[in-house]
């Protein structure tokens, strides 16, 4: 079976800005490094990325492109190492677990390219690629399993054709489709049924009386409130959902785990297929095994539809030596007196 080209992950998200303990870096040194590798110069690219982390070891960017030089190498055991130690030493980046997916899809290894997909996902619900790259391995585990159904039983007939659909979409390239094959398979979607409107009976149309224009509208039982009045409320409960989310980056600085849990709803989904127990046992053990943390946040605007908020922040978080800069946004809801986070998401 054509197996689909996943997506690697070449540079760090542009809304990450990772601050290498040595200092500043350049970035012709990665354009350098890049292109010995596109030109099939290995050997030369590995060493000046050695050289380079020599001197910056923490730099997530270099060891990211080396993990991606040794890949097209042919190293893929050493590329795996590459990665996986990144994962250990920047566990807030999605790009190495996505990088790691790739390779184990590449060896066939479909479980783990799934769950590292899976974990990309978990630190960046936002992360195209790895939806693309999770849903490709899912079609591929779909096929196989399709086509054991298949061996066992040659007589269910009705396997066959689920098993060439799935192989259809999973070796498709939109690329390479004319506009008549892309409107052809837009066709292919049926679109939603409509149900048109019951006409209106005989006896409803007679005794329909037309409004002029010029008529004003029936005030409604109950005035809507002033706008000034409208605004008040709104600013008041915008503050109310700032102060909350203050009060969450506080207490994720301070690792209170007791006062950081709360600040989440009870109907908070974690991305993936995690249960809450388990996402609360993996944020436990990330945030407790730091030796410190800071988390502050700012340019915060924070909107407010009823009992529905939105808040939309840039956070600088620091760690065990490391930097990162980010556009977040939370999605809240009021819960009695509270606010309570029940989605959160890189960007926005």
């Amino acid at each position: 079976m054509i197996r689909p080209r996943l997506r690697l992950a070449h540079y760090l998200l542009p809304h990450l800005i990772l601050v290498a303990l040595a200092g500043s870096v350049r970035a012709d040194e990665y354009s350098e490094v890049t292109q010995l590798s596109r030109d099939g110069k290995f050997v030369e690219a590995l060493a000046k990325a050695d050289v380079f982390l020599s001197s910056k070891p923490r730099d997530a960017q270099m060891r990211l492109l080396k993990g991606l030089v040794q890949r097209d190498a042919g190293k893929g055991a050493e590329a795996i190492s590459t990665f996986s130690r990144m994962t250990e030493d920047f566990p807030e980046l999605p790009e190495p677990f996505v990088n790691l997916g790739v390779i184990y899809a590449d060896q066939n290894q479909l479980d783990k390219a799934r769950n590292a997909f899976e974990m990309a996902l978990r630190t960046n619900p936002s992360y195209s690629a790895a939806h693309e790259n999770l849903a490709d391995v899912y079609g591929r585990l779909s096929g196989a399993a399709y086509n054991k159904a298949l061996q066992l039983d040659v007589s269910n007939l009705a396997v066959v054709p689920k098993l060439a659909l799935v192989r259809q979409i999973i070796t498709l390239n939109p690329t390479k489709l004319t506009p008549a094959q892309l409107a052809s398979l837009a066709k292919a979607t049926p679109a939603p049924v409509q149900t048109p409107p019951a006409a209106p009976s005989a006896a409803v149309v007679a005794q329909a009386k037309p409004v002029p224009i010029s008529e004003p509208a029936a005030r409604p039982a109950r005035e809507a409130p002033a706008p000034a009045q409208t605004q008040r409320v709104d600013t008041a409960s915008a503050r109310e959902v700032e102060q909350s989310v203050q009060a969450w980056a506080a207490a994720w600085s301070a690792k209170d785990m007791r006062a950081y849990f709360a600040a989440y709803s009870r109907d908070f989904d974690p991305a993936g297929k995690h249960s809450r127990s388990e996402w609360e046992e993996e944020r436990r053990s990330r945030i407790e095994g730091k030796a410190s943390i800071s988390v502050k946040l700012s340019e915060m605007q924070a909107h407010v539809r009823g009992n529905n908020a939105v808040a939309r922040f840039r956070q600088d978080y620091r760690a065990n030596g490391i930097s990162i800069s980010s556009r977040k946004t939370l999605e809240l809801v009021r819960q009695g007196d509270n606010w309570k986070i029940v989605r959160e998401a890189v960007g926005g």
